[in-house]
Formats: structure tokens, C-alpha cells, sequence
């Protein structure tokens, strides 16, 4: 089993992050997601926590061997569980993806919560396991690949929603100014 984490502060208000995680899809940092599918919704009614349950459809570049040897296509399905705490201002996500989890599981979970000065701060963590137990090395070079692709992806994804956020916020935050 490899393992992946990030700890990051975004320079917006737990709010404003929150809101911004619905429009985090598509930006053109993160083109290897093609399409969103929100499965269910719902508010429980003592706690008015939001849960949103989505099916992200994506495309990865995968190496020929990987390919070859499991069979399949570019074409991969992650299934991701949100949960929208107003009352303690904590949003938790995670995904776990569907599409050759036979072969192998990459569970990921996302925590944003609010940090002083008005930033967010996300918290990111990853477990990537390849289910090869009669070929080690060949289950070691499978999760030392993945694990790469998804700092990668990782990295791309902090950069557009960083993106994301800036165009959401920063243009309705000047308003005002240039409006006295």
C-alpha cells in the first residue's frame, strides 16, 4: 500500500470554498475530468448536514503495460460522498474509484475546515493498493505509478480550484471598491 497527503491553505473564507467545490468542474487545469453525475442529494433534517453522493467520469493517460495487462480503456469512474457540515463549518470528502478496483483501490479523503485570517485549510490523503498479491514487484511498480499520477493530478487540481475560487470571488469582492 502506498500513501499520499497534502495539508494547504486556501486564501478564502470556509464559505466561499465550499461553494466553490460545486465549481471546481471543469477547469482547464483538470481537463482529465470529463463529466459530473450527482447521483443523490439530501439534508438531514436534525442536523442539516448536506450529503451529495457523485459519479465522476475521467480520462487517464495510462501506460501501455498497465494497459495491456489489465485490460480496459482510458476511461475510469470514481464515485465520491461529500458531507456539508454548516453548524461545524467541516466539509469531508471522499471518493474511491470504480472502475478496476478488482485489480487495484485508491480511496482518497478531502477535509476542508476554516483556519484563522479568513483561509480554509484542505487536508488530502490517499491509499493506493494494488490487489496483485502473486506478483509484488509488479503490485509495487502499479502503486508507485499511481501514486505519481495522483500527486500529479493532485497538484493540477489545487492549482484549478485555486483558479476556480479566484474567478468566483476576487471579481465580486472588487465590485464594491470600484463601485465608491
Amino acid at each position: 500500500m502506498h500513501y499520499f497527503s497534502q495539508l494547504f491553505n486556501y486564501e478564502h473564507p470556509w464559505q466561499h470554498v465550499v461553494i466553490g467545490m460545486w465549481h471546481k468542474y471543469p477547469n482547464p487545469h483538470c481537463s482529465h475530468v470529463l463529466s459530473i453525475d450527482v447521483v443523490d442529494r439530501s439534508i438531514d433534517p436534525q442536523t442539516g448536514v448536506i450529503r451529495t453522493e457523485r459519479i465522476l467520469g475521467c480520462k487517464q493517460k495510462a501506460p501501455g503495460w498497465i494497459v495491456r495487462f489489465f485490460g480496459g480503456s482510458e476511461d475510469a469512474y470514481v464515485r465520491e460522498v461529500s458531507f456539508i457540515d454548516p453548524a461545524t463549518q467541516t466539509a469531508t470528502i471522499t471518493s474511491v474509484n470504480l472502475s478496476l478496483s478488482q485489480f487495484v483501490t485508491c480511496y482518497e479523503s478531502i477535509r476542508y475546515t476554516p483556519s484563522p485570517n479568513g483561509r480554509t485549510t484542505f487536508a488530502q490523503t490517499a491509499e493506493i493498493q494494488a490487489r496483485m498479491t502473486l506478483w509484488r514487484s509488479a503490485a509495487d511498480k502499479l502503486e508507485n505509478w499511481l501514486v505519481q499520477r495522483f500527486e500529479q493530478n493532485a497538484h493540477l487540481g489545487k492549482i484549478g480550484f485555486s483558479d476556480v475560487l479566484r474567478q468566483l470571488w476576487d471579481a465580486r469582492e472588487q465590485q464594491p471598491a470600484q463601485q465608491s
